[in-house]
C-alpha cells in the first residue's frame, strides 16, 4: 500500500478527509482543537511538498441540509492561524463554484469545503455524491480515522475514483500502528481498563481482551451490572437489566482465563445524578436504595492505581465516573495519574478515544502518555477485529 511519505505532491491538489468534527462554544468558538492538530503533520506535508490541500470533513449531526451551527466557515480562523496561511471556503462541497475554486488552488494554498453531512447522499455512501466531491482533486488522503468504520461518501465510496492515487495520511496510519501494538505485540503485564455507561457497548472488545490482558479494571457506569451480576445491591444505579447474565458470564470467563477481572469494590454515591446532590461512600455491593454509584471510591482508586504502576502496557477506554461533573470526576482523574506515573516508568499505554480522550485532555495529560487516539468507536471496532471500510478502501484495488 502506498503510503503518504512514498508520495510527492508537487502540482498535486490532494483532496483530504479529516475529521474536524471539533466542539463549538455558543459563539461558534472551538473548545479542543486536539483533532485539527492531529490533521496538522499530514496538510504540512502536503504543502511542503509543493501541492494544494483540499480539506472535506463533517461536522455535527445536521438533520437535513444546512444548519448555521454546524458550518465549517466557524473553523476557518482557526485553520488560518494554525497554518499562517488565507484558507479559503467553499460555500457548497460539490458544484460548479467548489470545483473551480480547487483549480485556481495554487501551491501551498488550502481550501476548506462545507460540511459534506449537509447531503443525506454522504451518510448514505451514494456513489454520485463520491464522484462529484472526487472531481475536486488529483489524489485523495483520508485522515479521518474517528469515520473509518463508517462507509460514507467522502471516507469510503470516493477511494475508487482514485485508484493509484489514495493512501492514508498520518492521522491513520498511527491509529492502525497504536492498536496493532497493544493486540499483537504488547508488554506484559498487560492492563485494559474499561469504563463508560453500557456494557452493551464494550462487549466484543472485553471478549477479545480476555485472551491478551493480565488485567481486567471495570468503571463507570457500566461497572454496575457486574456488580449486580456478582449478587450485590445497586440502588438505583445505572444497570442494563439485559445484559447481568452476560456480565455474570464475563466474570466467569475471566477466571477459567486466569484474567484479574476487578468491580470497584466501593463507590461515590448521591441521592440524585447532579453535582449537587448529596454525596456519601460505600461498598458497591451495599448501596444504599434510591442512591446511585457515580464515581469509583477511594479504595478502588488505590487498588486500581496499583495495579497500573505494575503495568507494562496500558489500554484505557472509558471514564471512570460522570467526570464532567467535578464531584465525581476524582476517580477518573486517580486513573488518569497512575497511567501517566506507568508511562513515565516505561510502560505504553494507548488512550481510546472518545471520553477517554476528553478527559486526559482535561487534566492536561495528553502529551504524558504514549497515545491519545482521536477515534473511540471506530478504534473500538478495529479492536474487536471488525472490518473498517475507511481502512478497506484505501487497502484494496491499489494499482
Amino acid at each position: 500500500m502506498r503510503t503518504i511519505d512514498e508520495y510527492n505532491f508537487a502540482g498535486k491538489r490532494a483532496l483530504v478527509r479529516v475529521d474536524f468534527n471539533v466542539p463549538l462554544d455558543a459563539q461558534y468558538h472551538i473548545t479542543d482543537d486536539t483533532r485539527i492538530r492531529a490533521a496538522v503533520p499530514t496538510i504540512q506535508k502536503i504543502l511542503n511538498d509543493g501541492g494544494s490541500v483540499i480539506l472535506m470533513s463533517h461536522l455535527g449531526r445536521p438533520k437535513s441540509g444546512p444548519e448555521e451551527k454546524y458550518s465549517l466557515v466557524h473553523l476557518v480562523p482557526h485553520l488560518t492561524e494554525e497554518f499562517k496561511a488565507n484558507v479559503r471556503f467553499a460555500k457548497d462541497c460539490i458544484g460548479e463554484e467548489a470545483v473551480q475554486m480547487a483549480q485556481q488552488l495554487q501551491p501551498g494554498e488550502i481550501l476548506l469545503l462545507e460540511n459534506v453531512r449537509f447531503y443525506k447522499e454522504e451518510e448514505k455512501g451514494d456513489p454520485a455524491f463520491a464522484e462529484q466531491l472526487a472531481r475536486l482533486g488529483d489524489v485523495y488522503v483520508n485522515d479521518a480515522f474517528g469515520t473509518a468504520h463508517r462507509e460514507h461518501a467522502s471516507t469510503a465510496v470516493i477511494a475508487r475514483y482514485f485508484p493509484n492515487d489514495k493512501m492514508m495520511g498520518y492521522v491513520m496510519q498511527a491509529e492502525l500502528d497504536n492498536a496493532t501494538r497493544v493486540l499483537d505485540n504488547a508488554e506484559r503485564p498487560y492492563t485494559a481498563i474499561m469504563g463508560g455507561a453500557k456494557i452493551s457497548d464494550k462487549i466484543l472488545i472485553i471478549e477479545r481482551l480476555m485472551d491478551k490482558v493480565d488485567n481486567l479494571l471495570i468503571g463507570g457506569g457500566m461497572s454496575y451490572t457486574f456488580v449486580k451480576a456478582d449478587g450485590g445491591q445497586i440502588g438505583s444505579s445505572l444497570v442494563e437489566e439485559d445484559k447481568v447474565e452476560l456480565a455474570r458470564r464475563l466474570i466467569a470467563m475471566a477466571k477459567e482465563k486466569g484474567v484479574n477481572l476487578m468491580i470497584p469494590v466501593d463507590s461515590v454515591i448521591a441521592d440524585e445524578f447532579s453535582n449537587d446532590a448529596n454525596v456519601d461512600v460505600c461498598l458497591s455491593h451495599h448501596i444504599k436504595p434510591l442512591w446511585m454509584g457515580l464515581d469509583i471510591g477511594p479504595e478502588a482508586r488505590d487498588q486500581y492505581a496499583a495495579v497500573i504502576r505494575n503495568s507494562k502496557t496500558i489500554l484505557w477506554n472509558g471514564p471512570m465516573g460522570v467526570f464532567e461533573m467535578s464531584n465525581f470526576s476524582v476517580g477518573t482523574e486517580a486513573i488518569a495519574d497512575a497511567v501517566v506515573e506507568a508511562t513515565r516508568r516505561g510502560a505504553y499505554s494507548l488512550i481510546g478515544g472518545g471520553d477517554s480522550a476528553a478527559a486526559v485532555n482535561k487534566f492536561g495529560y495528553s502529551d504524558k502518555v504514549s497515545y491519545v487516539s482521536t477515534g473511540g468507536g471506530a478504534l473500538l471496532e478495529y479492536m474487536e477485529g471488525k472490518t473498517l471500510p475507511g481502512v478497506a478502501a484505501i487497502e484494496r484495488d491499489n494499482y
